[in-house]
């Protein structure tokens, strides 16, 4: 899953080398922390959110197997 993730977000980024995910887990909770180039946050983020809401949709639908909530935090 995680290449996925960052997959997703190397697509949208100009500067592809900054892109780093970072993940957390416990025994209820998974959390991605994804960070990008300060000016690729925008992109990431999109227009209202909507970008950074689509990306956290695909995660939590496949994750969903896991029964465990599943949070992506964009850093730049």
């Amino acid at each position: 899953m995680d290449e996925l993730l960052s997959f997703l977000v190397k697509a949208l980024v100009e500067k592809e080398d900054e892109v780093k995910v970072d993940k957390e887990e416990d025994e209820k909770t998974i959390t991605y922390r994804i960070k990008v180039a300060s000016e690729d946050i925008g992109k990431v983020i999109g227009k209202n959110g909507k970008t950074a809401t689509s990306i956290r949709n695909i995660m939590k639908s496949i994750l969903a197997k896991t029964h465990k909530k599943v949070f992506v935090k964009f850093e730049d």
